[in-house]
């Protein structure tokens, strides 16, 4: 009896012995199909687990037979759970995991033309979207200055004292060689960019690409130092209606709304806003740090969806605004013959945004755009006017064939841009006409599951000026899950008109036409190379990534602003070259709900005038941003910013000093409305505290380079709606 009980225990024994199963997996990244090492996989109801190692393989003993749960993750990763039985058929199995989070979020890019996913574009493209996106509309709801401005490699330069009027600036180089388009549209090139910053509220954008470097092969002439495009909302299944309101300590308001929905085959989109200021002036000099304005803003938009292959959508954008700035008294109606000096902008702005896609079979489909755009802009200070307006028309015509692993974009567009003024002295008239016929092809090729490489070659026919070619080449190099790395560069050019940084600061008085038979294209050449690296730490409750890049453009023969006999001045073209060089490093850390960015830029632009070289003015050489949010969930959101400008030198030859500026955001959350409060410039860093920033009288100032804020510290907050 003994040795029977004996028997059947060990046999007992020895079942569950066999039945103690062995798991090992394979697990990878769902796209690029390369191994995730530090991937954990867990046996659900027990402690048991393992994490993957350097070749992304997990390995979980003593599993019991019949079904069990698995559970795999990542971070940035979505968590996936399988149900296996077991024994297994078979000893390794491969899990693949999708990517997930916030950080990971899903975005397509359109400003590269193949509108490919983010993580797949050879071509370095930076985005602000989001949350990232409606925490810095809090800081400056009516217009896009503090978005951009708060980007590594990228300053807007305040060109104006009095109208407060930027332009953007890109790791070093003058705003003109930055190209700004909406949806893709040329909308704010020549005149017309003149404001332009400054007339674009941010409430009825979905997010903000920018491309730093040679971009003029994807969009033409204009795009030496980079290019920004402000892509628009479109009209969902779900009603889209949101209200905001803003009043600042320093007298602005705003009142911003848009609306979103799609109606079966009729979609709509509808952004209204009024924009305004009462004069302000912080300081003791007397002049205005913020202008007297009032705008109104009103851009319909409709889309019609004939069938799932074929849209269509007609947008139309219309912008009027009354803008003074000057000596506070004079514009309060206390001027008299001392206090006398006025720089008033009345400016209208119309354009239209047509477009037609259809998707044919197998991947291919046709795109058909079309703009016309008016702007005029009336400049008035004592004694002289400038009344110009522009018209401007951009056509093109493109098609895509998209493959598994390549994709083709060729095309062929037409813009014009013809500009006539109402000069109120004898100058010559700077009236112009130019026409620019264009043909672009385009190549992304993924070539293995780490590497993608994107060519491309533009042919543009400027007339007057003659025919440029623009080949560009870019190569993402997917080395691991953690590391990843992209190179490009490409050629540029620029048409010469005689609206630069620096004829705006004089309001464009005195200065002689451009002459097509003296003055010449702006050419450039330019590269970058970054390195991005991401990973967990601290057991995955801490995510880290690093980006360091590393940029260079020059630029032949730029167009520069000199005097002449008479007080005049004139646009040449020097036999010299502008080059900037430098490096960009952003930092990024999470831990649970708090967040720090970090981001470092050193810019070295010179300019080289006939052998003699200087500093590019208005750059500082080191920049630092700093930035700390902390958010729950539909809660809080509360941020912490510093940022830091080094010594720039001035056109005058003098240095500008170096300074911080430091802001404080906060928004109360519900499900249907928020409230925030933004503590802009805190410590009240301004040029006028440690600088001066005029010349002369006041009743006849010569006004200096602004490099530092004006305003100082104003409070603005306010109320957002969603309905």
């Amino acid at each position: 009896m003994f040795k029977t009980l004996s028997t059947i225990l060990l046999l007992s024994l020895v079942q569950v012995c066999l039945a103690q199963n062995k798991f090992t997996a394979l697990i990878k990244d769902a796209d690029s199909k390369s191994p995730l090492p530090g991937a954990t996989a867990l046996l659900a109801g027990t402690g048991k687990g393992d994490k993957a190692d350097h070749n992304g393989i997990v390995t979980i003993t003593g599993i019991p037979n019949g079904r069990q749960i698995i559970t795999c993750s990542y971070i940035g990763y979505q968590e996936r759970a399988d149900t296996f039985s077991f024994p297994l058929p078979s000893d390794t199995i491969t899990i693949y995991l999708e990517h997930a989070g916030e950080e990971m979020e899903e975005i397509v890019i359109s400003s590269t033309r193949s509108n490919r996913s983010i993580r797949d574009i050879p071509t370095r493209v930076e985005f602000i979207a989001g949350e990232e996106l409606e925490e810095k509309g809090n800081m400056k709801p009516g217009d896009i200055r503090m978005m951009l401005n708060e980007s590594t490699g990228i300053q807007t330069q305040q060109v104006s004292a009095t109208s407060a009027n930027s332009s953007i600036r890109i790791q070093g180089l003058d705003g003109r060689y930055t190209q700004l388009l909406k949806d893709g549209f040329p909308l704010y090139a020549g005149f017309s960019g003149g404001l332009g910053l400054l007339q674009t509220p941010p409430l009825d954008l979905k997010q903000v690409e920018v491309i730093k470097g040679a971009a003029s092969t994807l969009y033409g002439g204009g795009a030496i130092a980079g290019l920004v495009n402000l892509v628009s909302k479109v009209p969902t299944e779900e009603r889209d209606l949101r209200l905001l309101i803003n009043g600042t300590s320093a007298g602005g308001l705003d009142l911003n709304g848009f609306y979103g929905q799609r109606f079966n085959k009729v979609g709509v989109t509808v952004f209204a806003s009024r924009n305004s200021s009462n004069a302000y002036d912080p300081s003791s000099t007397g002049f205005t740090a913020i202008p007297k304005f009032e705008r109104y803003v009103f851009n319909p938009k409709l889309f019609a969806y004939f069938n799932p292959k074929t849209q269509m959508s007609l947008g139309v954008n219309y912008i009027t605004e009354d803008r003074t700035g000057g000596d506070i008294l004079y514009i309060r109606g206390h001027g008299d013959s001392t206090h006398s000096y006025y720089e008033k902008n009345k400016s209208n702005r119309f354009s239209t945004q047509f477009s037609f896609n259809h998707d044919f079979s197998e991947g291919s489909s046709i795109t058909v755009k079309n703009s016309i755009n008016s702007f005029k802009r009336i400049i008035s200070i004592p004694g002289y006017v400038f009344d110009g307006q522009q018209w401007s028309t951009y056509s093109e015509a493109t098609y895509h064939r998209q493959r598994e692993s390549m994709d083709w974009i060729g095309g062929i567009n037409v813009y014009t841009d013809n500009f006539k003024e109402w000069p109120t002295d004898t100058l010559p008239k700077r009236n112009y006409h130019q026409s620019t016929l264009g043909a672009f092809v385009q190549n992304t090729w993924k070539a293995s599951d780490w590497l993608q490489v994107e060519t491309g070659l533009r042919s543009d026919y400027v007339i007057d000026y003659g025919l440029v070619l623009l080949p560009r080449i870019s190569a993402l190099f997917k080395i691991s899950p953690e590391w990843s790395s992209r190179i490009g560069g490409g050629l540029g050019y620029k048409t010469p008109t005689i609206f630069t940084e620096e004829t705006e600061r004089i309001q464009y008085k005195s200065v002689l036409p451009i002459n097509a038979d003296v003055n010449k294209l702006e050419r450039s050449y330019g590269a970058n190379f970054d390195l991005n690296y991401k990973t967990s730490l601290l057991d995955d409750k801490m995510s880290f990534s690093i980006n360091q890049l590393f940029f260079y453009t020059r630029i032949n023969h730029p167009l520069l602003l000199s005097t002449v006999p008479g007080n005049l001045y004139r646009l040449e073209n020097v036999e010299g070259f502008i080059d900037t060089k430098g490096w960009e490093t952003n930092v990024k850390f999470g831990y649970g709900d708090f967040k720090l960015f970090i981001g470092y830029t050193f810019t070295d632009a010179r300019l080289n005038d006939n052998g003699i070289i200087r500093e590019n003015p208005l750059t500082a050489r080191h920049r630092l941003n700093n930035v700390l949010m902390y958010e729950k969930e539909e809660k809080w959101k509360v941020g912490l910013e510093a940022y830091y400008y080094s010594r720039q030198s001035l056109t005058d030859g003098s240095t500008g000093k170096p300074y911080w500026i430091c802001g404080f955001m906060a928004e109360k959350l519900w499900e249907k409305f928020s409230l925030f409060l933004n503590f802009e410039n805190y410590l009240d860093t301004r040029q006028t505290r440690f600088d001066t920033i005029y010349t002369g009288t006041v009743t006849h100032p010569v006004f200096r380079d602004i490099y530092a804020p004006l305003d100082g510290f104003v409070v603005n907050g306010g109320l957002k709606l969603k309905l």
